[in-house]
């Protein structure tokens, strides 16, 4: 193989191992798995709509392709130059109404385009929370997502967990985004529209499933290096399921004796400047939570599994799987490494 070839199908790993990394981790999660994000398929309101709006704009694209190309084929046919007519065609130059046509039709195309948007960004942009909905605040950063549940005490990063919204228990959820540093974009197609992350500025979004299961996005606005492998999940639980979960992230950090050399580690390390953990000193805000880190399927938003290899690996050169990630290896021994894994493991 060419090393142009090489090279083509390097990148090509490249590209596809963070899809690949998210399906295989969200395959761990409870319930069905949507690994391929997918508009029309919508399982939530707000998407719903937005699906029925898209139908509306490809038909009338549809439209249009079939009237132009039709019209164009058969002036090519009717108007062929015929054998034995060297003749030059008749030049017309101008015609009402055909000036005419091409003027109005586009605008009332337009027109109906315009006020069906409108009509589906207002459902959309003025529904209200009711009692009873979930508020999170969704923040972007270089690479990954901090998501905070205010009312219920909830930390975690790059996993959104919803309840489900059944018929007669509407049980939506409103989310408030923001950005630490740059424009990212939040979007998870079969659960609502895609929604810019700007910094200095609070856009606000909503969902409401009626299925549960794993749903895979990722960050659809360039932000820097890793762009590609900012990835992100919505969990959807059974409501029952989603309180045990909130009781379950409530909880204090584990102390487990076993790992107290682990824990050592971590409270010697720069780990505490960037990272916060319930229970130590760490109280840093520029990278995930760590207190219930062994909760989460995947670790570098989506970049890889959340396993005790990959954990591993990660630690010892988190480049490895983000090139140009902000977190710095810690260079720390075999033994210190182990160490400190086998604290974090402990952190469910």
């Amino acid at each position: 193989m060419t090393p142009s070839r090489l090279a083509a199908v390097a990148v090509a790993v490249d590209l596809l191992l963070p899809a690949w990394a998210a399906a295989q981790a969200a395959s761990d999660a409870p319930g069905p798995v949507h690994a391929v994000p997918n508009m029309f398929a919508p399982v939530s309101v707000p998407a719903d709509s937005i699906r029925e709006l898209s139908f509306l704009v490809l038909g009338i694209a549809a439209g249009i392709f079939l009237v132009v190309a039709g019209v164009l084929l058969w002036c090519i046919w009717r108007y062929r130059q015929q054998p034995g007519d060297d003749r030059e065609p008749p030049q017309v130059y101008g015609s009402n109404p055909i000036e005419w046509a091409w003027t109005i039709v586009p605008v009332l195309i337009v027109l109906v385009l315009f006020l069906a948007t409108a009509r589906t960004i207002n459902e959309i942009e003025a529904s209200e929370p009711p009692p009873g909905a979930v508020k999170a605040t969704i923040v972007g950063h270089q690479w990954w997502w901090e998501i905070r549940y205010p009312e219920l005490g909830v930390v975690t990063a790059n996993e959104l967990h919803v309840p489900l919204s059944p018929a007669g228990a509407r049980r939506p959820t409103f989310l408030t985004l923001e950005s630490a540093d740059v424009i990212h974009s939040f979007w998870i197609p079969q659960l609502a529209g895609k929604t810019d992350v700007v910094p200095n500025r609070t856009n606000r979004m909503w969902m409401e499933p009626r299925e549960t299961g794993t749903f895979l996005g990722q960050c659809a606005e360039y932000c820097g290096t890793q762009h590609a492998k900012m990835l992100l999940r919505v969990i959807v639980h059974e409501p029952a399921d989603f309180d045990r979960w909130v009781a379950a992230q409530r909880a204090p950090a584990a102390s487990d004796p076993s790992v107290a050399a682990g824990r050592a580690v971590f409270q010697e390390t720069a780990c505490i400047n960037c990272h916060s953990l319930d229970g130590t000193v760490a109280d840093g805000s520029f990278g995930p939570d760590l207190t219930h880190l062994m909760s989460r399927t995947t670790i570098g938003a989506g970049a890889a599994a959340n396993t005790k290899e990959n954990l591993r690996a990660w630690l010892e050169n988190p480049d490895h799987f983000k090139p140009g990630v902000l977190m710095p290896a810690m260079k720390l021994d075999d033994a210190k490494l182990d160490q400190l894994t086998a604290f974090l493991m402990t952190l469910r």
